[in-house]
């Protein structure tokens, strides 16, 4: 008698441990394709805007209050010019995309394309710079250090 009820309590024991084991899957299925859906939802960390406006703030963000809006009005009042500059930088870069994804291949249009990238280029250079030296003469000694250690996450040179 003791044999019989022990035979329906062990195989209810591993029923138990696989459905344990099966609903652990799934919850774990289930939280891994939430969790990579809110990942790529999410923009990568070397994503970054590509305008005047976004590189001034990536500039700006490590500074004291006062030399950070120097800085911004520095670029308030070339805000057109740079944009412009930097608009004119991009549509060359995608200018160059569109060449090398373009079949047939042409090298002629990329290369027509990146002389166009090479151009415009030190334009939107000089407007920033203009737009940095401005900004630097107004500022306070701690924030042009602070200035000349940007970026802080740039991984040091090998030494040789």
């Amino acid at each position: 008698m003791t044999m019989t009820m022990t035979m329906p309590d062990r195989s209810s024991r591993w029923l138990l441990i696989g459905s344990l084991a099966l609903n652990l899957f799934f919850i774990g299925t289930l939280i891994s394709l939430a969790a990579r859906t809110y990942v790529a939802s999410q923009p990568a960390a070397t994503e970054r805007p590509r305008t005047a406006a976004a590189r001034i703030e990536r500039l700006a963000a490590p500074l004291p209050a006062a030399d950070a809006d120097a800085l911004r009005a520095a670029f308030r009042a070339r805000v057109s010019a740079a944009e412009g500059a930097r608009d004119a930088l991009n549509k060359a870069y995608e200018g160059a995309r569109a060449s090398l994804r373009a079949d047939p291949f042409e090298p002629a249009a990329l290369r027509a394309a990146l002389v166009e990238a090479r151009a415009a280029r030190p334009a939107y250079d000089q407007i920033m710079q203009d737009i940095l030296l401005t900004g630097a003469t107004a500022m306070s000694s701690e924030g042009r250090h602070k200035l000349a250690d940007w970026p802080a996450s740039r991984p040091a040179k090998p030494q040789r």
